[in-house]
């Protein structure tokens, strides 16, 4: 995506509304369930919808959007399900453009990981004065439908640094691009062991937000997906 240079504004955290990403019209079956809208100013915004199972779904060409709503728990395990249609082929995430992707959800943590030098928590505690009451995620884990990471990791595997915010965001391929299209997948993945593994700290902050975004400005494609029943759910 092609996105104003300050560290804090990235897809993970596009709450901060940095001045690249403001507030959209969201939908009002969305809105009803605690979902806001926010697109990239000088992006096409993607559209979401409610499905009729209560779920969302993502449709666009060429456009990027994020939703973001409030969720509050113990760092346990997270659950979904999704599916992509149609998507981006694969791009490298860990460079800034040409990361499309056609589904993530991420999840934002109360407290910073170690890697956030204070450069990184001066311009967040900047962010957070701008953006009034609502409390900003201090650490994202981002989970990826489409892309490769780094040294072209392109199935389910370690996490690595978002090229937009080092220090705050991690992201993992959850599924390639090439996986399977037009079948619902199911996942679900322990938070805790993933915020440690991605952070390199045992102290687990807890869960404040839950966010989905697509991504396709770079390589123009169509874009269809859906998600279902993103949840907190106890770890086996």
């Amino acid at each position: 995506m092609r996105r104003a240079p300050p560290v804090l504004v990235v897809i993970a955290l596009a709450p901060l509304l940095g001045g690249a990403a403001s507030p959209g019209p969201t939908a009002p079956e969305l809105e009803a369930a605690g979902w806001r809208k926010l697109q990239w100013n000088g992006i096409r915004p993607a559209n979401f919808a409610a499905t009729p199972s209560g779920g969302i779904r993502i449709s666009g060409r060429g456009e990027a959007s994020v939703l973001a709503k409030p969720l509050q728990g113990a760092a346990t395990c997270l659950a979904w399900r999704w599916r992509v249609d149609a998507g981006p082929p694969s791009t490298d995430l860990a460079r800034r453009g040409g990361d499309d992707r056609a589904v993530a959800i991420g999840i934002g943590f109360a407290g910073f990981g170690p890697q956030a030098d204070l450069s990184v928590r001066i311009q967040h505690a900047a962010a957070q004065v701008a953006s009034g009451q609502s409390r900003l995620p201090r650490s994202v884990l981002m989970y990826v439908w489409g892309g490769t990471g780094m040294e072209g990791q392109d199935s389910p595997g370690g996490f690595f640094p978002s090229p937009w915010n080092r220090g705050i965001a991690m992201l993992r391929v959850q599924r390639p691009a090439a996986a399977p299209r037009g079948r619902w997948v199911e996942e679900r993945v322990n938070l805790g062991a993933d915020w440690q593994a991605a952070f390199g700290s045992n102290a687990v902050p807890a869960v404040m937000e839950v966010i989905v975004s697509t991504d396709s400005d770079d390589t123009g494609t169509p874009v269809e997906a859906q998600v279902e029943n993103i949840r907190l759910v106890p770890c086996r």
